[in-house]
């Protein structure tokens, strides 16, 4: 499957019509009322049970199959309004709906209106919070999204912390949890499953409490310039290799395979900014002087997609998926196209964002920059 056809694909997710709502009652049950369930609403053939839909609601079940029944971790959320919330403290008190977002995300645009009631009628009785993923977005095109969808809702910026505790995948990302402090289903779709979900979280009268893990505070700092390289490696080719300090200057080019072809539409600058960064950097690589490392992000990405990407682009860059997010994170990467240039002990001279255009010269740095010892 090539790039336009991953993309056409994307576009097309998350179309399934909710239908929460109609099965949603006036009082939340006690543990003694009997709950009404309303068999969901067959689904429109054409648009819910397609193989595009399916395959983003197969990634977030299956990213999400070790996390089912698990305690959520207890972190601490704060939202754009500066208003902090302590999942830990809704333990036994309601269930937590979160969804994950991102504004140039077709499929999450088409849902939101049906997320945006489904907290006018529940929030009493479930604790809404809007997620955005963080990636390729920041807090100006968030409140924007946020006016014009008329979102009531807690709305919160990761810091990459939950997308690592809920294992995020895919662009919507449904994460519920129920009274007891438990995850109770992860998914892409807003369908019957995910009505399901919400009608037995609803249901639940509340068993006793899961342990939640200890809370989670935020990354250690992310790599600034002059800092060290250690302890990060990727696997590309087969072979493991560390980042950084292999003897002469190397280069990070953080990316996804999707950037060129799906954001062209939602987001052209990026996807401008990424052709562009990937042209000047096959022209660089052609020189041989500096050790090139193309490293994809996890969000709709797999090691099969990443080959067909080598195919379309013809690419000679050694690819790698930073399957946890951990080296993104490492250096503090929320945007793409992204470059990190590192000197030939692996110390870090400088990231480059999606608007930088002198990677040239940044790697000129990297290439007069003096050894000596760790940084401390």
């Amino acid at each position: 499957m090539d790039s336009r056809t991953q993309a056409a694909r994307m576009r097309t997710l998350g179309l399934a019509v909710l239908s929460t709502l109609g099965a949603c009652r006036a009082q939340d049950p006690g543990p003694g009322d009997a709950v009404e369930v309303r068999p969901a609403p067959a689904p429109a053939p054409a648009v819910a049970e397609t193989a595009q839909d399916d395959d983003g609601e197969q990634r977030a079940v299956a990213a999400g199959a070790g996390l089912i029944g698990r305690p959520a971790p207890a972190i601490t959320l704060t939202t754009i309004d500066g208003q902090p919330i302590d999942l830990g403290r809704l333990i036994g008190k309601k269930p937590v709906y979160l969804k994950f977002w991102a504004t140039w995300c077709v499929p999450c645009r088409e849902q939101m209106p049906g997320f945006a009631e489904i907290h006018a009628k529940m929030a009493d009785r479930i604790e809404v919070i809007a997620v955005n993923t963080g990636f390729t977005d920041d807090e100006a095109a968030v409140r924007a999204f946020r006016q014009e969808f008329g979102l009531k809702m807690p709305v919160v910026i990761d810091d990459g912390r939950l997308a690592e505790a809920f294992n995020l995948r895919v662009t919507p990302q449904h994460v519920l949890i129920g009274r007891d402090g438990r995850i109770a289903h992860i998914g892409h779709l807003a369908d019957a499953r995910l009505d399901e979900a919400l009608r037995a979280a609803l249901a639940d009268g509340g068993q006793a409490p899961a342990a939640s893990p200890a809370a989670t505070g935020p990354d250690a700092r992310p790599l600034a310039p002059g800092d060290l390289v250690r302890d990060l490696s990727l696997t590309t080719g087969g072979k493991t290799v560390a980042l950084g300090g292999v003897g002469k200057p190397s280069a990070l080019v953080f990316f996804s395979p999707w950037c060129e072809s799906y954001l062209a539409e939602s987001r052209p600058a990026t996807a401008t900014a990424c052709r562009r960064v990937r042209e000047q950097v096959e022209a660089l690589a052609a020189k041989g002087d500096v050790h090139w490392l193309g490293v994809s992000s996890n969000l709709w990405t797999s090691e099969r997609e990443l080959d067909e990407y080598r195919t379309t682009t013809g690419t000679k860059l050694p690819l790698a998926l930073d399957t946890s997010g951990a080296v993104f994170r490492a250096f503090g990467v929320r945007e793409i196209p992204a470059v990190a240039v590192l000197d030939a002990a692996g110390r870090l001279v400088r990231v480059l964002g999606p608007q930088d255009q002198d990677i040239a010269a940044a790697l000129a740095a990297a290439s007069d920059q003096k050894t000596g010892g760790p940084t401390p």
